[in-house]
């Protein structure tokens, strides 16, 4: 497994990246990427760490690996795996969304399943097996871009004279492999990441063969370029005023494949328009990594639980009883989550009969996808009412400090009997960078769309829901009584 100086340097592989025109040689050392770096190599680090080992470090054939890329064959193995999870979220407060625990969930649910890959190509269930375990021998961080550009253009959309389409497609193969070209998004965390997991989550429709390609791609390969969204750890300022922005500013990017060479061990998928994303339903893909998802959301909402009280006792308010009802819907809804991740694991399921593998309750995962997709925003509203004008309040940023004659001032007139001024504009910088900041709106657009639009969200509800069962004891109620019985 990597540590973290092992990480940081595998990093610098000559990959293409840029923010605007600018091209960044190296993302570790760079200006708007060096302290997330950081942050993704502290995980590298810590997950070694004698006291995190068990459970966070799994064994197999006399090979050690990350318990993230652990096949479970029980409902110990999840918990094994819930606890990795749990503890790699914590050390971001669930900032780090597309961490390197994310992806692998994806693979190992895959994996699970190789038959269906070499059903439907033969040897592309063995390449994936192949490629999971080189994954977990080499700890690899992996980013996956399945969703296609906005400007997607489809059957009964015209197309400008002489346009293509956007969309990554084979434009070639041979014995050797595939030739792809075209954009992906969004891939999150791609700029920290080894390679990147070409697929689709959406559907892909009829005539459009060329667009299922699923592979694994290298982000350093020759032809890849990765094209940051603006990245906010750049214009941080200071950890003091900016601490999430600063440390956990995961970036957004769009990966762009120029005529790229993907050898046939690394395709997975190819030339089938069902199947390009179903495989993720049918094998436990899907429900692992949306699991890791919930997990991540919960340490978030423990995050922003406890700013809501700590800025009520700053404030003094926490005698309120109104104020302590607000509170008290914040602590049901983080008690609400976590009954719901706990039971996913509670009420385990074997998903791929016979295969002696076993998944989280879907039901109850999509259950909890859809709650937190829908109550964020709302979650958000709550803190922002309980934390008031009081940010708005505080000097420009915190130089104030580092002049004896103004601190001194800013101590006398902006300090409470309960907080010293310094004190009280760090929780309140805090609170506004994990509420209010540029970072904090990527945030509530990254969980609004998380896994997609409001209605798939209700869709992933509706599929797994038991119809048949709530509609027996509907059935069973009216036959126990008849219209002769009538009164």
């Amino acid at each position: 497994m990597l540590t973290g100086a092992e990480y940081l340097d595998s990093l610098r592989d000559g990959r293409c990246v840029y923010i605007g025109k600018e091209r960044v040689d190296d993302v570790t050392t760079h200006a708007a990427f060096r302290n997330a770096a950081a942050s993704f190599a502290k995980i590298y680090d810590l997950k070694q760490a004698p006291e995190n080992r068990d459970p966070m470090v799994s064994e197999e054939g006399g090979e050690e690996f990350s318990t993230y890329f652990l096949m479970p064959r029980s409902r110990q193995d999840l918990e094994r795996r819930f606890e990795t999870h749990r503890r790699i979220a914590s050390w971001s407060y669930g900032l780090l969304g597309r961490s390197p625990d994310n992806f692998p969930s994806y693979l190992s649910g895959l994996a699970t399943h190789p038959q269906l890959f070499n059903d439907l190509r033969e040897g592309s269930g063995d390449n994936l097996s192949a490629y999971y375990r080189r994954a977990r021998r080499e700890d690899l961080f992996i980013t996956h871009t399945v969703t296609n550009p906005q400007t997607t253009r489809r059957p009964g959309r015209p197309e400008p004279d002489g346009a293509a389409s956007s969309t990554l497609r084979v434009v070639d193969e041979d014995d050797a492999g595939v030739t792809i070209n075209g954009l992906k998004m969004i891939g999150t965390s791609a700029i920290f990441c080894h390679d990147a997991w070409v697929g689709n989550l959406q559907p892909v429709p009829d005539g459009h063969e060329d667009e299922t390609i699923t592979c694994a791609v290298p982000l350093g390969a020759p032809g890849v370029s990765i094209w940051s969204r603006k990245p906010y750890e750049r214009f941080a300022g200071s950890e003091f005023d900016m601490p999430l922005t600063w440390r956990y500013d995961e970036t957004d990017a769009a990966v762009l494949f120029e005529n790229v060479r993907v050898p046939w061990e690394n395709v997975f998928l190819h030339d089938n328009v069902e199947m390009t994303r179903e495989i993720y339903m049918r094998t436990p893909g899907h429900s692992l990594a949306n699991h890791q998802a919930n997990i991540r959301f919960l340490e978030k909402l423990k995050l922003l639980t406890g700013v809501a009280h700590a800025v009520c006792r700053a404030n003094n308010t926490l005698h309120i009883p109104a104020v302590q009802g607000v509170l008290g819907q914040l602590a049901a809804r983080l008690g609400l989550l976590e009954g719901l991740v706990m039971g996913q694991l509670h009420s385990c399921e074997e998903m791929v009969p016979g295969s002696g593998y076993v998944t989280v309750n879907r039901r109850y995962m999509y259950a909890a996808l859809h709650w937190c997709t829908n109550h964020h925003s709302e979650i958000c509203d709550t803190v922002r009412e309980l934390l008031g004008g009081g940010p708005i309040q505080m000097p420009a940023d915190s130089s104030v400090l580092a002049d004896p004659e103004l601190c001194q001032k800013f101590e006398r007139y902006w300090s409470t009997p309960e907080q010293s001024a310094k004190d009280r504009m760090k929780l309140l910088r805090l609170a506004w960078d994990l509420l209010n900041s540029e970072f904090a709106g990527r945030n509530t657009q990254y969980e609004k769309f998380y896994a997609g639009p409001g209605f798939v969200m209700d869709s992933y509800s509706f599929t797994s829901c038991p119809w048949p069962e709530l509609e027996a004891a509907v059935t069973e109620l009216m036959a126990g009584y008849d219209a002769e019985t009538a009164i």
